[in-house]
C-alpha cells in the first residue's frame, strides 16, 4: 500500500474481470456571463368582496402586461405562473373573524436583453406589480457550456492518472478504460432578488454563472 494517497487512486491487482487500473475523479468548471434573465413578479389585491378583489387584480395585471409588451417583450415570453385566491381571517379571543379575500397573480417574464432587467422591473412596478419574488440570471444554452466543463473534467482525470502513474513508475494508457459522468447539465442560476420597490433604474448585477462537471475514470496500467 502506498502511503498518503486516496484509496480511490490506488492501482489494484488484476483479477479475471479487473485489469490493473488507476481510478481518479476529474473535475471541470466553466464561468460564463448570463445572457437572459427570468423575473417572477405580480400583483396582490385584497378586498372584502371577492369580485372586486379579482377585478382590481385583473386590471392591474393587464396594465403590467401591456407595459411590458410596449417595452418590446413578446407575449410568448410572458406567462402566468400562479393564480391564487385566499380567504383571510383574523383571530381574536379564539374566534375566527372574516377579513376579506386576497388574490395573487404571478407572472414569469423572460428578458432576452439582460441589460434591460432593471427597466423591466421598474416598469412593471410602476404599472401595478406590487411583488417581485425573484430574478434569476440564466443561460439560453447551458448545455453548450456544460459540455466545455465536461471536456475539462475528462482532461483533469487524464492529468491525475498521468501524475499517479509517473509517481509509481508504471506505464498507463491515456485512453480511459471506463468513464462515468457524475453530473448532469442543470439550468444555471447566479442570483436572486427577493424584494424590489419602484424606483428609477433599479440596479441589477447579474455576475457570473459557474457550470461544473465531474467524472469518475479508470485508466489501465502495466508495471514497468
Amino acid at each position: 500500500m502506498y502511503p498518503h494517497q486516496s484509496m480511490s487512486h490506488y492501482p489494484v491487482l488484476p483479477t479475471p474481470r479487473n485489469p490493473y487500473v488507476i481510478k481518479v475523479t476529474g473535475e471541470g468548471t466553466i464561468s460564463a456571463a448570463p445572457d437572459q434573465a427570468v423575473a417572477i413578479l405580480g400583483t396582490i389585491t385584497e378586498n372584502r368582496n371577492l369580485q372586486h378583489a379579482q377585478a382590481e387584480n385583473a386590471e392591474a395585471v393587464s396594465r403590467v402586461i401591456q407595459s411590458l409588451t410596449n417595452l418590446g417583450i413578446p407575449q410568448e415570453l410572458l406567462k402566468t405562473l400562479r393564480y391564487q385566491i385566499e380567504i383571510q381571517y383574523q383571530y381574536q379571543d379564539g374566534r375566527q373573524i372574516f377579513q376579506g379575500y386576497k388574490v395573487t397573480h404571478m407572472l414569469q417574464v423572460i428578458i432576452g436583453q439582460i441589460e434591460q432587467t432593471g427597466l423591466v422591473v421598474d416598469t412593471a412596478v410602476e404599472h401595478g406589480a406590487n411583488t417581485v419574488s425573484s430574478i434569476q440570471f440564466t443561460l439560453r444554452d447551458p448545455e453548450y457550456f456544460y459540455n466545455q466543463a465536461l471536456s475539462t473534467a475528462v482532461k483533469d482525470s487524464q492529468q491525475k492518472a498521468a501524475t499517479i502513474a509517473r509517481t509509481l513508475g508504471v506505464r498507463y494508457n491515456p485512453i480511459p478504460h471506463q468513464v462515468q459522468e457524475l453530473t448532469s447539465a442543470p439550468e444555471a442560476l447566479s442570483s436572486r432578488a427577493e424584494t424590489f420597490l419602484a424606483r428609477a433604474a433599479t440596479p441589477i448585477q447579474p455576475g457570473e454563472i459557474k457550470i461544473r462537471a465531474s467524472v469518475n475514470a479508470e485508466y489501465t496500467f502495466s508495471p514497468c
